[in-house]
């Protein structure tokens, strides 16, 4: 089995389009912070979130199902209990990655995701990883 450091070097390298489950327009909440960083990074953020119509300049879209490109991560800020039905989503849309951002923990969805060939980050943040990505890559 690979090393998360090894996946999370790997999800750094291939991704490009991180769809944001649960972003919020508020600019103090992490899910806006750690989209912007990522944004600024050069990845194309995809906001996913009902209540929200436009986020950091990009549209926002109420569903997974209802971006109209591939998407390379799922990255969720949402609590716990409603991680199943985005893995869920995640799988039907073919995304590569499911992230679950810092607190957010699911080992069953982790293993549903796991079984349909999606790799999985639980309990991290993309920002602080993607951070410690760019001083060990010499960037």
């Amino acid at each position: 089995m690979e090393s998360e450091k090894t996946v999370i070097d790997e999800i750094l390298t291939s991704s490009r389009v991180i769809a944001v489950v649960g972003i919020s327009s508020q600019e103090w909440r992490p899910s806006f912070q750690v989209s912007r960083y990522m944004q600024t990074a050069g990845f194309r953020i995809i906001p996913v979130n009902p209540n929200e119509t436009e986020v950091l300049g990009e549209r926002a879209y109420a569903r997974l199902e209802d971006v109209p490109e591939p998407i390379d991560v799922v990255d969720i800020f949402r609590r716990s209990e409603f991680v199943p039905p985005v893995v869920e989503s995640a799988i039907q849309v073919g995304a590569k990655t499911v992230w679950m951002q810092e607190g957010i923990v699911h080992e069953e969805a982790a293993s549903r995701a796991r079984a349909a060939g999606l790799r999985v980050v639980m309990d991290r943040c993309l920002l602080k990883a993607h951070r410690r990505w760019k001083r060990g890559s010499g960037e």
